[in-house]
């Protein structure tokens, strides 16, 4: 079962429990507190069309859904209990404790929270921790895993794979193979297939679909490390490492035990699950309002665009984004047709390939609204790293390769960067905004996104913008 249909099948049967317990905590409340004969109010077909659709919403926010593969019973049990314990909550207070006009103890609103308390976990939590004992069990036994290569393949890498087959039950790794990074590193061939050498190891990423990759060296090796992580950072993979003594007192990295593998996992969001979901949503909710609203000001902006110079309102160009996936970034068109004839060219303060309204467009960033769709549909995030072009990236990678790290995340319509650097003239000023957006990538949370936006917005209307 893919990750995607087993996230499926989770929502539909949390959507279906959710359901049941509505049904069954009213016909308690009517029959053996209100004492009355069971009939089924309006007030009840609104709930059982709209409650289970709010713990759908708080599942999502609390990031139920993410990563749905790599549950275990102890955090299944977990994330049931704290989404039951603020969801009973918000729904009693905010949707029963005026709904119930036959009451007169006190007691009977404690025995009605606690029953749709009771009934809330027991029902939700009953069918997903099947699911997740099913697939646990199949991890075990070496029926399922996840699709693993070593970098490295000296004694160390020998030492990670005997520790990591020897556990009982299964941890979850299918080796695939592994890839050398200097000329001695062989000494895995025995165990694993050579795939090839670390300058090779995107091909392979791509090729064999691998789900996580173990790097094989000493975490005291921080220069070759740090390159390996920051070339491997923008994939959609799992990298770790095996800890020292050292790195499990100091607690600089993240880490995460896996069916029983202790591992450090180096690139783990620094955002909490329930800020992940909580950004994505305000997106979508964020993105349908502007694109709305803002029907009038896209009108104006196109019918500017148009008679500024020949040629389309819109222009499109193929941009790369978060895991390095290429898609359609759309803008309002600010320089005239044919401005990059002879290639990749950025743009400077005093260019004259951008018509007039092109510059205003640019100093109030007001070219960039288009790309509200581009948020909608997931390619992008109101705030991230802005995406650039694959000539440019190769271009930046060559004086800085941590520019790849950027990829780890969906890039924005505004960002620190274009805050505080505003748009670059050529790759040497790319470089010094990439810091800026690295900085927020280390840093990442829904305050310091809203942070940003206040200031993007002042920029909007001061015109200042770079």
């Amino acid at each position: 079962m893919t990750e995607k249909q087993r996230t499926i099948l989770l929502v539909f049967f949390d959507f279906l429990t959710a359901t049941i317990t509505w049904f069954l905590f009213y016909v308690y409340r009517i029959t053996s507190i209100e004492k009355a004969e069971l009939t089924f109010k309006e007030g009840f077909f609104l709930g059982i069309l709209i409650v289970p659709l709010f713990w759908m919403f708080l599942y999502a926010l609390q990031g139920t859904y993410h990563d749905v593969l790599r549950n275990y019973r102890l955090k299944t049990i977990k994330y049931t209990l704290f989404g039951t314990s603020i969801g009973v909550i918000i729904v009693f207070f905010s949707v029963l404790l005026n709904d119930f006009d036959h009451l007169h103890l006190y007691q009977q609103y404690y025995k009605l929270f606690f029953a749709l308390f009771i009934l809330h976990f027991t029902i939700t939590l009953l069918p997903r921790l099947i699911m997740t004992t099913i697939h646990v069990k199949r991890i075990h036994s070496g029926k399922f895993g996840f699709k693993t290569i070593i970098i490295g393949g000296s004694s160390k890498a020998v030492e990670i794979l005997k520790e990591i087959r020897d556990l009982k039950p299964s941890s979850g790794h299918k080796f695939v193979g592994f890839v050398n990074i200097n000329g001695s590193d062989f000494e895995l061939k025995e165990s694993l297939p050579h795939l090839g050498h670390l300058d090779d190891v995107e091909a392979i990423l791509a090729d064999e679909s691998i789900d996580e990759v173990i790097i094989a060296l000493e975490s005291s090796d921080h220069e070759r490390l740090k390159g390996i992580i920051t070339q491997l950072s923008s994939y959609d993979i799992r990298i770790s490492i095996m800890p020292d003594a050292y790195d499990i007192l100091s607690g600089q990295v993240h880490m995460n035990s896996i069916f029983g593998a202790l591992l450090l996992t180096t690139n783990t969001s620094n955002m909490p699950d329930w800020q992940i979901s909580s950004k994505r949503i305000f997106d979508i909710m964020a993105s349908v309002i502007a694109l709305i609203v803002l029907i009038p000001v896209y009108i104006i902006l196109a019918i500017s665009v148009k008679l500024s110079s020949k040629g389309p309102i819109f222009f499109t160009q193929e941009r790369v984004g978060k895991n390095r996936q290429p898609f359609n970034i759309i803008k309002f068109r600010t320089m005239y047709v044919g401005s990059e004839k002879n290639g990749p060219q950025l743009s400077s303060s005093n260019d004259s390939r951008i018509t007039k309204v092109g510059k205003f467009l640019r100093k109030t960033r007001l070219d960039e609204f288009p790309q509200f769709w581009n948020v909608l549909i997931g390619d992008m995030s109101l705030v991230g790293p802005r995406p650039e072009r694959q000539h440019y990236i190769d271009e930046i990678s060559k004086h800085d390769p941590q520019y790849l790290y950027l990829h780890k995340v969906r890039p924005g319509i505004t960002s620190w960067g274009q805050v505080k650097f505003g748009y670059a003239e050529n790759v040497e000023q790319m470089v010094q905004r990439m810091k800026y957006d690295l900085l927020y990538i280390r840093n990442m949370s829904i305050a310091l996104d809203l942070k940003i936006m206040f200031y993007t917005i002042a920029i909007i209307f001061k015109g200042k913008g770079k």
